[in-house]
């Protein structure tokens, strides 16, 4: 079976809100490496409830620490021990700095990581579209049927549609630029939302806020209502 990576931003607060969930991610960071499955977690708050007890943190053979606000929070990141020996995370002064432990490291190493835009990510995306292999069927009628263009339950009676045709039926040379433009030339007057504009582009939220107020500025689009977004008609011309 192909390799699976699931990530979950603000383990923290999953923690403290579905506390059920956690023993799910303790089974996954215990019995995933097995069957290829990698398990990111993130949090802007390591406290000791979320990140000291569990597999999760027992099974984190790579470590990233970004800057921290207590000192504390150091060995809770990196290991017992680790702020003694002078791997102040708390000290980090410039964007992009961190510390890293990895199993293959004695003590941690300094590194530093470069922004890499919601653009840049689609055009390097973008160049490699004809490379990137057909899904599998069961993935092509999962993704089929969440866009309305599948059946949502194989054994509805209906053939399992065959995935390289799948991938060459839905692939598109529209940029996400393109597709941005033309969804909101054709949104309804009530505008569309930008998860919705998220979904047909295929970025991010901050990319499409970008755009939208850059496209807001040169007059080319308004806020239908509240969160939506449809092309000026006043512009003369869809954005």
């Amino acid at each position: 079976m192909p390799a699976l990576i699931i990530l979950i931003d603000e383990y923290a607060e999953l923690v403290d809100d579905a506390p059920d969930a956690v023993r799910h991610a303790d089974s996954v960071a215990r019995r995933g490496r097995a069957v290829a499955v990698n398990l990111i977690v993130a949090t802007q708050r390591p406290t000791q409830k979320a990140m000291g007890q569990g597999a999760v943190r027992s099974q984190m053979d790579v470590r990233i620490c970004f800057r921290v606000r207590e000192r504390k929070d150091v060995d809770l990141i990196l290991g017992q021990g680790m702020l003694a020996a002078g791997w102040h995370a708390h000290t980090l002064n410039a964007p992009g700095k961190f510390l890293i432990s990895a199993a293959e490291h004695d003590t941690p190493r300094r590194a530093r990581a470069y922004l890499l835009t919601d653009q840049a990510v689609a055009e390097v995306a973008s160049g490699y579209a004809d490379l990137r292999p057909a899904l599998d069927s069961v993935s092509a009628a999962a993704l089929g049927a969440s866009a309305g263009q599948g059946p949502a339950d194989p054994d509805d009676g209906q053939d399992e549609p065959d995935a390289k045709a799948w991938n060459r039926g839905r692939r598109s040379p529209a940029d996400p630029e393109t597709l941005l433009r033309d969804a909101l030339a054709s949104a309804p007057e009530e505008g569309i939302s930008v998860a919705d504009l998220m979904r047909v582009t295929g970025m991010g939220r901050s990319w499409v806020y970008y755009r939208l107020a850059d496209l807001a500025a040169a007059g080319l689009v308004i806020q239908a209502t509240r969160g939506c977004w449809r092309a000026n008609p006043e512009a003369g011309n869809h954005a």
